[in-house]
């Protein structure tokens, strides 16, 4: 099948540029305040601003990462071109849960990242029936996806491999996602969608 043709969330990593201490500008202080300042050089609220500002990148860099929604597979949930913080250390400490709206490289293209949400975990019993979905024997109930984006795929039943997760979009009727090109191994897995920041009217977090 090629899924090129449909739909996919790709998206863009918005902290490609990462801020470095030397590049925070300080207000410059006069002569007069230079002769007045303690010996060690630092006054309490340019060093307040220096250790506010290197907590908010360490934050950025190494706990939650700014990226945009490119596409609308996700919708109603998420809507192109939204932007989003990601939680990286989320997998690190803590599994992945069924629901979850997670990041992932691309199975063929590892280049490319996607977001899509988790359906089936490993070592459950999957299969869709005309677009509804059964795991382990039972329906799996989806309120995040309205009557108006479902579909009537089916998928034959499987049983998730060890470390893998089926992975799939709330817009199932225009989605490319594990009906497509499989389970997602759990190594691809990087981040779990957390907060949307922009638009505003849009801002919260992403359930």
């Amino acid at each position: 099948m090629e899924i090129d043709r449909k739909m996919q969330d790709e998206i863009t990593d918005l902290n490609d540029r990462r801020v470095t201490p030397e590049e925070v500008s300080l207000p410059t202080q006069s002569v007069r305040a230079r002769r007045r300042r303690p010996e060690n050089g630092w006054r309490p609220w340019t060093r307040d601003l220096v250790i506010s500002v290197l907590v908010s990148v360490f934050i950025i860099l190494f706990l939650y990462q700014p990226v945009r929604v490119e596409g609308t597979s996700m919708l109603p949930q998420l809507q192109d071109q939204d932007r989003l913080f990601i939680n990286k250390f989320a997998y690190r400490i803590g599994e992945i849960h069924r629901g979850d709206i997670v990041v992932f490289r691309y199975p063929h293209d590892e280049t490319k990242s996607y977001i899509k949400r988790v359906i089936a975990l490993p070592g459950d019993d999957l299969r869709i029936d005309h677009g509804v979905v059964y795991v382990n024997g039972k329906q799996l109930k989806e309120r995040y996806v309205p009557v108006l984006y479902r579909d009537d795929r089916s998928q034959p039943e499987m049983v998730l491999p060890e470390g893998e997760y089926f992975v799939m979009g709330d817009h199932r009727s225009i989605s490319s996602d594990s009906r497509d090109f499989g389970p997602v191994a759990r190594d691809l897995i990087y981040g779990r969608a957390a907060f949307v920041y922009w638009p505003m009217d849009q801002a919260g977090v992403v359930h």
